[in-house]
């Protein structure tokens, strides 16, 4: 029987309210797609801030590898749990807001020297749980290789969309 090798960490989604649920589950189903474990919780760099410290601080010991954490607006969050964490951390800024998403970019891109976020396209979900696999692939032989097959997988479809599209072209 071949069953899949699960890496050691963890990956921590980390939301600062529910209702950014809808787009980050998408992370949720890449990371289900890599078979890398993961946790999703709902905490505020504002309304909670000391239980959002706590969880960063004690995330190395708590199994986790990567912190991914979406926020809009002030979008502080990433930058919050990364000045508590040495953990890689990577920020979803979200959608919404007087700006639309630019003020929660610009929240989570702009961080401090020696306090780094990776950040990656508003609402980019499925980019972070690529980005947190890619990282925790750098000591998992096995995840790199899901990765590089994830990989082929694209590359597939897209000369499928090709070939459909001259096909069309042709008639």
């Amino acid at each position: 029987m071949n069953e899949e090798v699960i890496p050691v960490k963890k990956v921590a989604i980390i939301m600062g309210s529910d209702s950014d649920w809808p787009v980050v589950k998408a992370a949720c189903t890449q990371l289900d797609e890599f078979h890398i474990p993961y946790e999703a919780h709902i905490l505020s760099a504002h309304r909670t801030p000391v239980q959002a410290a706590e969880f960063a601080r004690d995330a190395r010991k708590n199994g986790f590898g990567v912190l991914i954490c979406a926020a809009g607006m002030a979008a502080h969050l990433a930058g919050a749990f990364a000045g508590n964490s040495t953990l890689p951390v990577i920020g979803i800024p979200m959608k919404g807001g007087a700006m639309d998403g630019l003020d929660a970019l610009l929240a989570t891109v702009q961080m401090p020297s020696g306090i780094p976020v990776a950040t990656v396209a508003i609402n980019g979900a499925k980019n972070a749980a690529v980005l947190a696999a890619q990282i925790l692939a750098v000591s998992d032989d096995d995840l790199a290789a899901r990765l590089d097959e994830a990989r082929v997988k694209m590359a597939r479809q897209i000369a499928e969309k090709e070939a459909k599209l001259q096909a069309e072209l042709a008639q």
